[in-house]
């Protein structure tokens, strides 16, 4: 199936895209978690990609940009979260990346949440990919749905 990458901001826009892309797989991309939940609650997509750079953690939590209410929706209208492997590969912050990581691993594991890799430039086969998953700390039965 062919995937279609929508990183628009604006909502409506944002909606007359899905509706002329409704026979691929949409991938929405976005840094604005109410937005990012609206787009979960409304719209028809297949994955969102939650970038996990450049966010301020707080004092005594992180901000990964997943929280258990999106889990909950993205549970319910079957959506799965997105990974971008680029920005674990070539982020300055890989300790802050990983952690808000593993903290979005715990969440989609609580409410069953199928996590998927998102490759851009790089690209790894199916067993680096699996590995990488487990050292993380995903289940077995996320880790057989990697692709």
């Amino acid at each position: 199936m062919e995937q279609v990458i929508l990183t628009e901001k604006n909502f409506n826009k944002l909606k007359n895209l899905v509706k002329k892309n409704e026979d691929k797989e949409i991938i929405f991309v976005s840094d604005d978690d109410e937005l990012n939940r609206k787009v979960m609650e409304k719209l028809i997509v297949s994955v969102v990609l939650i970038p996990l750079f450049g966010r301020k953690d707080y004092m005594k939590q992180r901000n990964s940009g997943f929280n258990q209410v999106m889990a909950k929706i993205a549970k319910k209208k079957e959506i799965s979260i997105g990974v971008d492997f680029d920005e674990l590969v070539f982020s300055r912050e890989k300790d802050k990346i990983f952690a808000r990581l593993k903290q979005n691993i715990i969440l989609c594991n609580k409410n069953k949440v199928q996590i998927k890799f998102i490759f851009g430039k790089i690209k790894r086969d199916n067993y680096c990919v699996k590995s990488l998953g487990l050292v993380l700390g995903m289940p077995t039965w996320m880790i057989k749905n990697l692709t």
